[in-house]
């Protein structure tokens, strides 16, 4: 499968960012090396980046986008929570930059195999590591309806988690929900007056993909990893891509200034994508730039 890669705000990453020869950089969540081939470029011809990624797959594209920087880049599949353990085992102390794009990839929706999208049949999988964990039709069809309720309402956001979670817990009684149109359908059929700017599974299945991926536990412990590991000036920049994500990189970053005083955060609003890049790429409409720097 051809894959296709569109990296959000690209030109405000790198200019905060500000790549520069000899510097270490860190690309949290490689995906198709969009920032990483930016950084590289730009800290040319001794900057040296580490990418990241838990999605095997992308490691191995991201190594073919990088091939003639192979000298200057280091690419490890691995969760960016565990940033300390993977430098420490690079010999790298400290580093000049870190950027995470919190984003599902494109590649990652397009590819029915994966089981992120409702839009195609696929089996109910959403981990970002297919070498680990357990599928998300395991928790489907094994958690009880007030554990589903509750992950729901916790990271769907919905008015609709009771309804869900019930009609979830009578069809898997019957036959067990191993696919993605399963899931979708049966969610459709639960909210009888679905709103009519997003389809009613969406935020289901952002709930149930943040549960198998633990991804807002390892967001938090990412940046408190990240930020102990930047040089003086060192920057830490987050692209999120809805309010759980969010919340908890301006809350960390608060507390980090206000409590700890070793960082500055550089954008005390978050940084949108222009009208031009969103017409673009719809998928970056909701992506917010959040950006601070080591003291």
């Amino acid at each position: 499968m051809a894959y296709e890669h569109f990296p959000v705000l690209i030109e405000q990453v790198t200019e905060l960012l500000d790549p520069h020869p000899n510097g270490i950089y860190v690309d949290c969540t490689v995906g198709g090396a969009g920032h990483a081939l930016e950084i590289l470029e730009r800290s040319s011809p001794t900057g040296r980046l580490v990418g990241i990624d838990r999605d095997g797959e992308a490691i191995e594209e991201a190594s073919k986008r990088l091939k003639p920087y192979e000298a200057r880049t280091t690419l490890i599949h691995g969760n960016f929570s565990d940033l300390r353990e993977i430098l420490r085992e690079l010999n790298i102390g400290r580093v000049d930059g870190i950027v995470m794009d919190l984003g599902v990839s494109y590649q990652q929706l397009i590819d029915e195999r994966r089981g992120f999208s409702f839009q195609s049949e696929g089996p109910l999988d959403m981990r970002m590591d297919q070498t680990q964990g357990e599928p998300a039709s395991k928790l489907i069809n094994t958690l009880s309806r007030g554990e589903l309720e509750g992950i729901l309402r916790r990271y769907g956001e919905g008015r609709w988690a009771r309804k869900i979670a019930k009609a979830i817990v009578r069809h898997r009684q019957k036959t067990p929900i191993v696919t993605t149109t399963q899931l979708r359908d049966i969610i459709s059929s639960a909210v009888l007056k679905p709103p009519r700017r997003i389809h009613p599974a969406t935020r289901t299945f952002q709930a149930i993909r943040i549960t198998i991926n633990d991804e807002l536990n390892n967001l938090e412990r990412g940046i408190r990893n990240g930020i102990p590991l930047l040089k003086s000036g060192g920057r830490l920049c987050i692209i999120s891509f809805h309010s759980l994500e969010d919340r908890i990189v301006k809350e960390t970053f608060r507390q980090y200034e206000r409590t700890h005083g070793v960082i500055t955060i550089i954008t005390k609003k978050p940084i949108s994508p222009s009208k031009g890049e969103i017409s673009e790429n719809p998928r970056a409409r909701s992506a917010k730039l959040r950006v601070a720097e080591r003291v």
